[in-house]
This record gives structure tokens, sequence and C-alpha cells, in this order.
């Protein structure tokens, strides 16, 4: 169960979205709600022929981008890798269709797109119980997506060790995006973000160097935004 410190606690809406439709077109500080709280695909390794179905239905909002939503149809073993390109560096990521299939779907399908590409990670939590870093909306306020929800991939067991992917949230059920936090030290959250991956060592290398430039504290529940831009240049799939 998470550790009711203070400091835990209050970092946990840098995880949440901003509200959807017209209720604030900020900083995602503004609006979020605490967390309880085309399509063409590549693989490092063929899926086996699993299949799951998915769906993606609209979340009321335009796409940050103009981008297709992905097939229904998911594939459900396999393993894919994405090298995610920085400019401090690069950051590979492991993700195994079987843990979160509809999740990783969508994330691939909107990698193949270049919905990520040129776009920034505007967020850094950097403290005692916390270490994520925010990346995936390409507007950089922290309330853009692609235009679609992704279903909760959760078993109520999910812990977010250094080297985690995870979805963030507007704080409601099934609410997931674009948008992903990369975690670069053991965090304390509650399990109600979808975990779909891995990140190699020497990306979180990468990262700690992003941390290392410290950033402006402007967030009110801590954290803020990279003192030094961190810019997704490309993913790469496969």
């Amino acid at each position: 169960m998470l550790k009711r410190l203070a400091t835990v606690a209050a970092c946990l809406s840098v995880l949440a979205l901003a509200a959807c439709g017209n209720e604030g077109d900020g900083d995602a500080s503004d609006t979020a709600k605490d967390p309880a709280a085309s399509t063409s695909e590549s693989t490092s390794e063929s899926p086996s022929g699993e299949t799951t179905s998915c769906d993606y239905p609209a979340d009321g909002q335009d796409p940050a981008r103009d981008v297709d939503a992905p097939s229904a149809d998911a594939p459900a073993e396999g393993t894919v890798t994405a090298v995610m390109t920085t400019n401090f560096g690069d950051i590979t990521l492991t993700m195994d269709r079987a843990d979160a299939p509809c999740t990783i779907n969508s994330f691939v399908s909107l990698s193949e797109q270049g919905f990520y590409d040129d776009t920034p990670c505007p967020r850094i939590g950097d403290q005692e119980g916390f270490g994520i870093l925010q990346c995936g909306d390409p507007t950089g306020t922290g309330s853009g997506g692609a235009g679609y929800t992704v279903a909760d991939e959760l078993t109520g067991d999910e812990t977010y060790g250094a080297g985690t992917i995870a979805m963030a949230n507007t704080g409601a059920p099934d609410t997931n995006g674009s948008q992903f936090f990369l975690v670069f030290r053991d965090s304390q959250f509650p399990p109600s973000y979808t975990t779909f991956g891995t990140i190699d060592d020497a990306g979180l290398e990468v990262i700690d160097a992003i941390a290392k430039e410290g950033n402006d504290g402007a967030h009110p529940a801590g954290g803020g935004a990279p003192n030094k831009a961190v810019t997704i240049e490309k993913v790469t799939i496969g």
C-alpha cells in the first residue's frame, strides 16, 4: 500500500493529465484530478499468433497531431523494442505484449505514425520516493493527446520501481491516452497506472543526466519543467 508520506502524496498529481473537454487549456496542474488515486506494425520479435480485441473510443478532444486510432485487433504475444532518441541520448524500451497488449498496440501505432517525433518531455519529478520523466504530449502542456482513450490493463499488483514505463491518466479509470512516464527512481504510487515495459540501464543513465540538470520547481505538487529542455527526436520500433 502506498506509504502516506506527504511529499509522495502530493506528487501523485504530476501523473494526472489535464481534464478533458473545455474545462481548461492550461498546464495540467490547473485541472488535473488526483489519482486515488497507418497503423503498420513492426516488432523486434514477430508475434506468435495470439491476439486480443481492443477498444479505442474517442476522448472528445481533437488530437494534438493527426493520427489514426490503432487496429482493434492487437497482438497479445511477442516482445517489442523501441528506441527513443532524445537530445540527451537514446533510451531503449522493451515491451512484452502479453502484459498490456492494448496499451502496447497503441504505443507502437503512435510511434509508427510519428506522433512522438519532435515532442517535449515537459515535466520531471525528482525527489525522495518519486522519480519520473513525463512525455507523450506534442503540445507540451500536459493536456494533449491522440484523440482516443486506452482502457486500463491492471492486475492490482503494479509497482513502480526504477526502469518501469507506465501510462499517465486523468485520475479516473480507463483514461489513458498518449502520455506516459519513465520511472528512473523507485516510486511509490497506488496500482492505478498501467505498466507496459522496462527501460534499459543506459536509458536510465540518460534520464539521470536530465534530472541532474534540475527543474524549475513550478509544479505545485513537486518538480516541474526540466531546466534543460528534453526533446524526443524520434521513436523507432524494432
